[in-house]
């Protein structure tokens, strides 16, 4: 088995132990917890926790993939290029606002809970998505869509048959990239009362249990090194076959 391939296997291994047997541990992180602290967080099951993370990822990723790939093949058709500017704008504007900030006017309209925070990761996820499906929908070889038409491809089979497969490693590479910033922005949700592994981490800062953070931190790394890992696989496979680099 190469190297490679073992770390992958190690990693997943040590996460799912920590996700299924936390206490297996205690003696790695009894050295953080207070003197007579509680070193394991055993308030809400790991594994629920860690399943309504990534639950919030994917339907906040999802639906960030959908509208930003929406816009980028509207402005990067000729009828849509004058909206270039403006969707530039509106993909920009979770970046221009901290989550932290989505969340506190997300509360009022949705109340506490998953609402605020799946705004706020749809709205961080926007831009990379939007700016690599750009990219990749508008540095299409020009011989390779010459020979579309050539062949009597009308503009919507030429779209769903040879850009979006031609654009889709680039296109991954900003759904790569907003997952894994989804990831780690996820934990903030547990500020108004999302489930996520930020449940963890909170409960270590309001009680100074440096496990507790550890515990959770490492968690939410794990997944976010194992997802980019796979996502870059998956891009230089999709790559290989569109002949792309």
């Amino acid at each position: 088995m190469k190297p490679g391939m073992l770390l992958r296997v190690a990693l997943i291994a040590l996460l799912l132990a920590l996700v299924l047997k936390p206490e297996a541990f205690t003696p790695a992180f009894a050295p953080f917890a207070p003197e007579n602290g509680p070193v394991i967080y055993t308030r809400s099951s790991l594994l629920s926790l860690s399943l309504s993370h990534l639950g919030l990822v994917a339907v906040a990723s999802l639906a960030a993939t959908v509208v930003a790939v929406t816009l980028a093949i509207l402005v990067t058709r000729p009828a849509g290029a004058a909206f270039r500017p403006l969707s530039r704008t509106i993909t920009n504007v979770g970046q221009t606002f901290p989550p932290v900030a989505v969340l506190a006017l997300a509360v009022p309209a949705l109340g506490f809970g998953a609402g605020p925070t799946l705004v706020a990761l749809f709205l961080y996820g926007l831009l990379p998505i939007f700016e690599n499906a750009m990219t990749g929908l508008s540095t299409l070889p020009a011989s390779t869509m010459e020979a579309a038409r050539g062949i009597g491809l009308d503009r919507w089979q030429r779209l769903w048959r040879v850009e979006l497969p031609l654009a889709m490693p680039v296109i991954l590479g900003g759904i790569r990239l907003s997952v894994v910033i989804a990831l780690g922005t996820a934990t903030i949700g547990s500020t108004v009362a999302a489930r996520t592994l930020g449940e963890v981490i909170i409960a270590g800062l309001l009680t100074s249990n440096t496990a507790f953070v550890l515990q959770g931190g490492l968690i939410v790394g794990l997944f976010a090194v194992l997802i980019h890992d796979a996502l870059v696989q998956l891009e230089k496979y999709l790559a290989r076959r569109s002949g792309r680099r």
